[in-house]
């Protein structure tokens, strides 16, 4: 139904299992009448479920702040299986009995998954190689060779083991691959394994006890703007300050400006949410020590007071 507002700000949705981060996206834009800047802060498989946040309007341009935030999950793998996708979806590659298997080799084999590690791209996924996709040659039989990359695993821990399946909490920065974490740990303990379920549980600040369903939000389409996210509930990780009316104006034309009482103590880069006198949103600044300024990175243009606006 088409909406005679434009929204600007973050919507928390819980993904449901067996539908894409795109179909959310194209339910959201269904369901506010946007047709543009609407978007997610981070790919779900159809099989995962959990924290899914959807950028609208003027949010859109914060999406790099959840996309490079931290993310948490709970995944639930077998041991004894491997498949083609890493996940129960796949052809079965091969089956090994993991009786023998402990929760002592476990807990001995995650430790080469935590912190900086190297890891391969599963042929299941969007990367792309001579400009096609990977998943699109392997349903086509082709594998080609990926080379590995970095990535970090801020903390990786044991819940749960009762042969053959185990659960793992999982924190973690952008570009892990969940599915190649389950598969390689298999491989690590001799007897393959795949992912059975998987559910983020954070994504920066969004968490899934917050999160809402599409059938919630569904529901409550006449309260839509009351269950909106302000563009800066993203941001609540940087410190904030006000500025005055001289100083707004000058950044709301793209000027730095100086703000003495704080320059000597902030680091070089620096970003702050920046706020009016009336507790409005205005965007991110940077301090720049070579030249003392505070410079404009991302200014908005917003007119409501925000709950986050510093007291």
């Amino acid at each position: 139904m088409p909406t005679k507002y434009q929204f600007n700000g973050f919507l928390n949705i819980s993904k449901p299992i067996n539908i894409t981060s795109m179909e959310v996206v194209r339910r959201v834009k269904s369901l506010t009448g946007m047709r543009k800047k609407v978007g997610h802060g981070g790919t779900l498989d159809p099989l995962a479920t959990g924290v899914l946040p959807i950028c609208l309007g003027q949010a859109t341009r914060l999406m790099e702040y959840i996309i490079n935030g931290s993310k948490r999950y709970t995944m639930e793998i077998q041991l004894g299986i491997s498949t083609t996708t890493y996940d129960s979806e796949g052809e079965i590659l091969s089956k090994k009995s993991p009786k023998d298997v402990t929760a002592r080799d476990i807990e001995e084999s995650l430790d080469a998954f935590r912190g900086e590690i190297l890891q391969i791209p599963p042929m299941y996924s969007a990367l792309k190689q001579n400009g096609q996709r990977l998943y699109d040659l392997a349903r086509k039989g082709v594998t080609v060779e990926r080379n590995p990359r970095k990535v970090t695993v801020t903390n990786l821990v044991l819940t749960r083991f009762d042969t053959p399946n185990l659960t793992v909490d999982v924190e973690c920065r952008r570009g892990l691959y969940l599915r190649s974490l389950g598969h390689d740990l298999g491989q690590v303990l001799g007897c393959g394994a795949h992912v059975t379920k998987l559910t983020r549980s954070c994504s920066g600040p969004f968490l899934l006890k917050d999160a809402q369903t599409l059938n919630q939000l569904e529901t409550r389409n006449n309260e839509l703007q009351n269950t909106i996210l302000h563009p800066d509930f993203a941001l609540n990780h940087l410190k904030s300050l006000r500025v005055g009316d001289l100083e707004k104006e000058l950044l709301q034309r793209g000027a730095p400006i100086r703000l003495i009482d704080i320059a000597s103590t902030t680091p070089h880069l620096e970003s702050r949410r920046a706020y009016t006198s009336e507790g409005v949103f205005m965007g991110v600044i940077r301090f720049h020590r070579a030249d003392g300024e505070w410079h404009p990175h991302k200014i908005f243009e917003l007119n409501e007071h925000s709950p986050y606006a510093p007291s």
